[in-house]
């Protein structure tokens, strides 16, 4: 998609593509290798439900997060977004409120209005330099109609990594008006030196019974081709009704390459994350030496997590849809534009940092020449 697909999204020869948020760098090696076992293995048919890969989420859940979890919490999903869906179809009735805190993941917005739900937007804070929740704020838009609040955690495109603290205080006003949570924690692995990630499900003694966490090893591993992710629902009659969902629309198979994917990644990824992260964070410091230096009107916010920057490119005084030309026509690079993430998110761009060091010089070095040409 992100390579072959460029010019049919953006309508533009020529493009570098440092959009959508997977990675150019092959997956671990123990990957690859279980992979290709299965291929030459030769034999594709119908799979059973693999014990191995749920015991390696298990373990890689308490190791990386301090989260233990039973194997029989874990319910198989093809994507986090088709999960994200076919909870709010389980749990919420059309024309039942939905929250969302922008500027957001866009695809949150789609599953919400296209089940007929309604859009409930809590914007977060932003102080020039992060994003914080407005949990004042938030208590104002809770009505008897909203039921259900979908968390980003880690938050993409902001990079924030919650904190415990925050992550209480939300946890109490969702108990106080009975509504459920899907916390979407795909993004969990990838996290900045200094920080961890708390999840939702464990900051109070019961916002588990409430909370649906879906995460996978795609993002972490670069693995979204192979299509897999999973749901935590540590409540047994929340996870039955959730499972009935998905036999219903016939969407409750395994499938066999994520599972081979999910055990070798878990299992034998832990160093290959840390050299991406290290990568990752040498990464962010190039480029915000790059733009302080040679762009100081586009400001990147620091991440906390993540493989995504969010830049702020309010200085440069250009109309969203006017920036969003002169990056695709006189740049030449592709970026999520920020208006896709709400109106929070207009001043904005979302620039991938997983790329080797030399794309992301390339990239840079196209939108200097743009900005040096329009005299900013």
């Amino acid at each position: 998609m992100k390579w072959d697909g460029t010019k049919a999204r953006f309508g533009e020869d020529d493009l570098l593509p440092m959009w959508v948020a997977d990675m150019d760098f092959k997956a671990p090696t123990a990957v690859i290798d279980a992979l290709k076992a299965k291929v030459e293995h030769g034999v594709y048919g119908y799979a059973a439900p693999s014990i191995e890969a749920d015991e390696a989420i298990v373990n890689w859940v308490d190791s990386q997060y301090g989260w233990k979890i039973e194997a029989d919490s874990i319910v198989h999903v093809t994507g986090v977004v088709p999960a994200l869906s076919n909870l709010i179809k389980t749990f919420t009735n059309e024309g039942d409120g939905i929250i969302i805190q922008p500027p957001v993941y866009y695809p949150f917005y789609d599953v919400i209005e296209k089940n007929k739900r309604q859009l409930v937007k809590n914007p977060l804070l932003f102080d020039g330099n992060h994003y914080k929740m407005d949990l004042a704020g938030l208590e104002q838009v809770i009505t008897d109609k909203t039921k259900m609040l979908l968390l980003c955690h880690p938050h993409n495109p902001g990079g924030r990594v919650w904190s415990k603290e925050e992550l209480q205080a939300l946890a109490e006003i969702c108990e106080r008006h009975n509504l459920y949570v899907i916390s979407d924690e795909i993004h969990a692995d990838l996290l900045f030196e200094g920080y961890t990630h708390t999840p939702f499900a464990t900051v109070t003694e019961t916002i588990a019974n409430r909370t649906f966490t879906a995460l996978a090893p795609t993002k972490t591993f670069n693995l979204a081709g192979v299509q897999g992710a999973y749901v935590i629902i540590e409540d047994p009659k929340l996870r039955l009704e959730f499972r009935r969902e998905l036999a219903a629309t016939f969407m409750n198979g395994s499938n066999m390459f994520s599972d081979i994917a999910t055990k070798a990644a878990y299992e034998h990824g832990k160093p290959w994350l840390k050299e991406l992260m290290a990568y990752i964070q040498a990464n962010y410091q190039y480029a915000a030496d790059y733009l302080a230096t040679y762009m100081p009107k586009i400001k990147p916010i620091q991440p906390q997590g993540t493989y995504l920057l969010w830049l702020n490119c309010q200085e440069l005084g250009l109309h969203p849809d006017e920036r969003k030309k002169w990056l695709l026509q006189e740049a030449k690079v592709a970026l999520n534009h920020g208006a896709i993430f709400g109106e929070e998110g207009r001043d904005f761009e979302r620039l991938n940092l997983a790329t080797p060091r030399e794309t992301l010089t390339e990239g840079l070095e196209r939108i200097r020449r743009a900005y040096e040409n329009r005299g900013f």
